[in-house]
């Protein structure tokens, strides 16, 4: 398998305009693509060239309550906070102060030793988190287990173990088939 990255992360906004404002005119990403119809829009906004966010605009979502990132919850939650990677602090500093200036708050910026880190809420109130490496650290090319006490899992090392899943059966060539969804309107020339 080769993964590229986030290809996008799913969100919901009941107020895909102020999510739009917030994300491509104050953040500057790119919205690169919009699929609606009476109740229902999905738009792309682009972080990197193999990365997006996606929200659904849904009229009867709400905001999620605000909750500080990396708090302990207790119940079902399946969603702490997003980091999203910028090249240098100087990108941090230029955040900081955008979202300041529109009236959103915004952390003073962490160093949590192999990245640095800038912390504040969408007008979803979805935690976000703006990091960029450390000069001279990277835990991709050498990882590192500061856990005291890791899972017997963790011990095993930062490598895939094999054996630990059932082997697959490759489905024949012959049996692959894609079939059409929502999007292929955004392809010029696809009739739906």
């Amino acid at each position: 398998m080769h993964y590229t990255g986030i290809n996008h992360l799913a969100l919901a906004t009941a107020d895909m305009d102020a999510t739009i404002r917030f994300w491509r005119d104050l953040l500057g990403m790119r919205l690169v693509a919009g699929l609606g119809r009476p109740g229902y829009r999905h738009y792309f906004l682009e972080l990197s060239g193999t990365d997006m966010l996606a929200f659904f605009e849904w009229p009867n979502v709400t905001p999620i309550e605000p909750k500080d990132h990396g708090v302990p919850v207790a119940g079902p939650f399946a969603f702490d906070h997003v980091s999203i990677g910028v090249r240098d602090r100087n990108d941090l500093w230029d955040i900081r102060d955008r979202l300041e200036a529109a009236g959103f708050w915004a952390s003073e910026l962490i160093d949590h030793g192999f990245i640095f880190s800038l912390y504040s809420f969408d007008p979803n109130n979805i935690a976000i988190e703006f990091s960029c490496p450390v000069p001279g650290v990277d835990i991709r090319a050498h990882p590192v287990m500061a856990d005291r006490n890791p899972s017997p899992v963790a011990r095993e090392g930062s490598e895939t173990q094999p054996g630990k899943w059932p082997a697959p059966t490759p489905t024949p060539f012959s049996e692959r088939r894609i079939y059409p969804g929502e999007g292929r309107e955004l392809v010029q020339g696809e009739d739906d």
